[in-house]
């Protein structure tokens, strides 16, 4: 029985073994089972935030859309409002014509009536054609020639589903910066960049991020399929650290390596004023098509920002609010130059460019926005603007606006925007259709409205004609502001 012994413990150790195995195995299943709950919730939570976001978009764009009816329900009742008043009024004429006549025609003076007949009658036959054709019929229709396409959206709606990814391919491999057409102008940056030379895995974008200038976080300023971009709105005399990386279906690329750039070089001189305009050498950037609101990808542009200190009493008077300039020494410099022009791309379409998008005027009675196409959000700035006709006492507006600002009304109205608007005779400051600091003064053809904004003490302030006009005109501005004008035809800037 000893052999039997032996081979039963061989096979219990076996057993013991399959055992052991089986407890371990029945522990990893319990983890499996809390790792799937844990990794439930935190997948309902990201399906719950992704359809939140679709839904918040709708709202959004619900909204938009209302506003839309909106404003063609009241266009309706207006024009449908003026017909009936000037209906009216007609009426009310041709009744009292009609009421005249016959007690004309009740008149036993024969020769009273003769005097009077002849043009009592053109009169009647006037007043019977101005009901001519068209007059009695509506000028507006009551239907809303509006329809909503809402087939294509619902149609996605109901084909949303979890897509499984697949592993298929290796992620790109990280982008070279292309240092040589990399370059700053202003407060604009580009950068340009390409693939390894070897790389053959497929690429479906790239995302680029810049830091905030001041050594902090990275951030997304573009994704797409493009391999240029050039960033606006940064900050002058800044030093912007910018990395890129590719992705694919797989996933995304290791991060390039990261480039420096300083934008803005200040161009002082301590020993005399510089004339103006300036001459600034710069290179020609190559610039893509527009990728989003926040990028300017237009080609390079001639207008300017300056600010020039000089020593006379009005400059003086404007600029009282630099503490730093102490003495004539001081104030006598050229600060920095920064070049921009009128932007066709985000004006109202009835703005008309001329003289390299310098010079703007509008074909409309209404007042239309245009923004200049450099944003500023530090430092001190000062530009001017000349009145190069000014017909019938229209009330221009002169400022600066968020690139958001309404293109359709006077500058001012919603709250994008901080101006001075001015006729011939007296200008009031306005911000979200507030108007304040009503100040005595006016323009006239040839005269020039100067704009110093001050980010540093976060003011604005306005000048007609190299004087102050009205006191500071509005405090506290924290962000990216554009310089911005409002006209209508008959006036020229």
């Amino acid at each position: 029985w000893f052999p039997l012994q032996s081979q039963l413990s061989q096979a219990l150790n076996g057993l013991s073994d399959r055992a052991k195995e089986a407890k371990e195995f029945l522990v990893q299943l319990r983890n499996m089972v809390q790792q799937i709950q844990e990794n439930s919730v935190e997948f309902e939570a990201c399906l719950v935030a992704q359809c939140d976001a679709l839904i918040d978009a709708l709202n959004r764009r619900k909204a938009q859309l209302l506003s839309r009816v909106n404003k063609e329900h009241e266009h309706k009742l207006k024009v449908v409002r003026d017909q009936i008043s000037h209906c009216t009024v007609k009426l009310r004429q041709t009744t009292g014509l009609m009421e005249y006549c016959l007690e004309v025609i009740k008149e036993n003076d024969p020769s009273g009536f003769l005097q009077i007949s002849d043009a009592l009658i053109r009169r009647v036959h006037l007043t019977e054609d101005q009901w001519g054709k068209g007059t009695l019929t509506p000028r507006m229709t009551t239907d809303f020639d509006l329809n909503l396409d809402n087939a294509p959206l619902l149609q996605s709606i109901h084909q949303l589903d979890f897509v499984q990814m697949k592993v298929s391919s290796p992620v790109p491999a990280p982008p070279i910066l292309q240092l040589e057409e990399c370059c700053t102008h202003n407060n604009s940056a580009t950068l340009s960049w390409k693939q390894p030379p070897l790389s053959t895995v497929q690429v479906e974008g790239y995302i680029l991020e810049l830091d905030d200038g001041n050594g902090g976080q990275f951030r997304e300023v573009y994704v797409g399929k493009e391999t240029m971009c050039t960033v606006d709105g940064l900050h002058f005399n800044s030093t912007y650290s910018a990395r890129v990386k590719a992705f694919n279906k797989s996933g995304v690329s290791p991060y390039s390596k990261t480039l420096v750039l300083q934008t803005s070089e200040d161009t002082q001189s301590e020993e005399q004023t510089l004339p103006f305009p300036v001459p600034l050498e710069r290179s020609q950037l190559r610039r893509m098509s527009p990728f989003s609101s926040t990028l300017n990808l237009q080609p390079s542009f001639s207008g300017r920002s300056y600010f020039e200190l000089r020593s006379s009493a009005h400059q003086l008077s404007l600029h009282s609010s630099l503490q730093s300039l102490n003495s004539a020494v001081d104030i006598k410099k050229m600060v920095a130059v920064a070049w921009f022009s009128f932007d066709p791309a985000s004006a109202h379409a009835d703005i008309i460019f001329s003289n390299d998008n310098l010079t703007v005027t509008c074909n409309s009675y209404d007042d239309r926005v245009v923004l200049g196409k450099t944003g500023f959000s530090k430092g001190l700035h000062y530009w001017e603007l000349s009145i190069d006709r000014y017909d019938n006492h229209p009330d221009p507006a002169f400022g600066v606006a968020r690139i958001d600002v309404l293109k359709d009304a006077m500058l001012g109205k919603d709250d994008k925007a901080w101006a001075m608007y001015v006729d011939n005779n007296r200008s009031w400051f306005m911000h979200n259709n507030s108007h304040t600091n009503r100040t005595e003064g006016g323009i006239t053809k040839g005269a020039t409205v100067g704009v110093l904004l001050d980010l540093t003490r976060r003011t604005l302030t306005f000048s007609i004609n190299e004087d102050q006009q009205g006191p500071v005109a509005f405090e506290n501005l924290e962000g990216l502001f554009f310089p911005a004008v409002s006209l209508n035809r008959n006036v020229q800037v």
